[in-house]
Parts: structure tokens; sequence; C-alpha cells
């Protein structure tokens, strides 16, 4: 089976990233990270210990996944995308845990979207970009605004390709 491709101008610590997935350059993947297969990790991204990304994952440029990060199968996370892992941050202080963030399977979240620690990402649920997610999204939900607000809600994957119910 192919191994994975590991730009030699990013810093992939992990011996953990499955079969035909792409670290692009100018990345970092911390050494206890979980990476699944055909998954696209684009340039300029970082990738901490506790995270686990699922397969045909897209991360694209400059996301930074934190500890705690759960990424379920065929999502997609555009540009940009915030990430937050900590309530209360203060420097050099931390959490005995940090919040659990899931993006459940087939989710989408577009770009520079910045999501608050804890928040589950409804299956098939969409993220506009920009918006600011302080809850959970329901799945089939496409949110959007600050704070992210539910438009409308697709049913299932065929639906969310094109118009959903309002």
């Amino acid at each position: 089976m192919p191994s994975p491709f590991i730009h030699p101008l990013s810093d992939c610590q992990s011996t953990k990233i499955g079969n035909r997935t792409r670290v692009w350059q100018f990345s970092v993947v911390l050494s206890d990270a979980v990476i699944g297969n055909d998954c696209n990790i684009c340039s300029h991204c970082f990738i901490e210990n506790d995270v686990v990304v699922g397969n045909r994952v897209t991360v694209k440029c400059g996301v930074q996944l934190w500890d705690g990060i759960r990424v379920e199968d065929d999502v997609f996370i555009g540009p940009n995308v915030t990430f937050t892992n900590d309530r209360f941050p203060r420097s050099q202080q931390y959490p005995d845990r940090f919040a659990q963030t899931v993006i459940k399977r087939g989710a989408s979240i577009g770009a520079n979207a910045t999501l608050l620690p804890g928040i589950t990402v409804g299956q098939d649920a969409m993220v506009g970009a920009g918006s600011v997610v302080t809850a959970d999204v329901p799945p089939g939900a496409v949110v959007v605004g600050n704070p992210a607000k539910a438009i409308r809600h697709c049913h299932n994957e065929e639906d969310s390709r094109k118009e959903c119910d309002r």
C-alpha cells in the first residue's frame, strides 16, 4: 500500500500518518497526532499531539488543530479556520485537560470560521465562512454569522450539494 507523502520542508514528527495522505510544506505535525488515509494537510498547518483526524479529510492552509480536536471522516476545513481549546486561557496556565471539539463525518467549515472550545459540529453540517461558532451545530444544519445561527437544514449528504430547506 502506498505510504504517505511528507513534503521535505514540513516537520512531521508523527509516524501515525495514513496511506496516501499528503502533508505539505511548512506544516508541523507533532509526534502523537493521528491522521488517517487519503488526507490532504495543506501548507502552513500545525497539528498538536492530542489530535485525531479521520480519513479523506482536507485541512486547508493556515489551520491549527490544537490538543483535544477530533475530526471524523470526509470533513473539509477551509483556509485559516481557527479552533480554540481553552475556555479561560491564561499565559502559561494550562488546564488539566483541554476541551474536546468534535467535527462529525462529512461536515464542512468555511474559511476564517472560529470555533469555541468543546463544540460539536454535527454530521454533514456546514459552517459558513467567517462564522463564529459558540454552540453545538446540529447534524445537517447550515450556520452563518456571529454568533453562528442556523439558516437552513440539509437532510442528507446529497442535499448538502444543492439548495437545502430554509
